[in-house]
């Protein structure tokens, strides 16, 4: 069970309830894919760039503005060693994987300049950011390639996929 705890902040009018349900839908998908059954928590914010541009900066001391930022929880060891039996055995309050932050102005961009449906890169950007939760990095050409190898699936697997994207920009 996932329990998506999300502020809309001023973006309400640009993010649908049917995106907060695929963005429920894709880390359902992430968490399967990972044998992780129990009871999670993700919190998810929708901010603007400059927003974006200052939490990038006073936590990862980059004075420049992104399209996401993830800060998980837990390492990759940890979730790796974490098994169903101890997931099911959580207390009744779901485990916080962590937090993710989309600057949508950025999302509106990159849509356009990939090609592709706001509601599509809003679901990759989540997609990517809760693979970040789950302890996957993009560091090296290795990295990079296993984590594009899991978004694809993950995306997949949720139904949202380039081919299938018929929403206008």
């Amino acid at each position: 069970m996932i329990e998506l705890n999300y502020d809309l902040g001023e973006y309400a009018e640009d993010i649908s309830d049917e995106i907060i349900q695929k963005i429920r839908h894709i880390i359902s998908e992430a968490l399967e894919i990972h044998g992780l059954s129990g009871s999670y928590e993700v919190s998810l914010s929708f901010v603007d760039d400059e927003e974006i541009r200052e939490i990038n900066c006073q936590y990862r001391k980059k004075d420049t503005k992104t399209d996401v930022l993830s800060f998980p929880m837990f390492t990759r060891e940890e979730i790796d060693t974490m098994t169903n039996s101890q997931a099911q055995a959580l207390s009744a309050a779901p485990e916080l994987l962590g937090d993710i932050i989309i600057s949508v102005p950025t999302a509106k961009t990159q849509a356009i300049d990939y090609n592709h449906s706001f509601t599509r890169e809003v679901c990759f950007l989540a997609c990517h950011s809760i693979l970040h939760l789950l302890g996957y990095d993009h560091e090296n050409s290795e990295e990079t390639a296993v984590m594009q190898d899991m978004e694809r699936q993950i995306l997949g697997k949720a139904g949202i996929t380039r081919e299938h994207d018929h929403e206008g920009n």
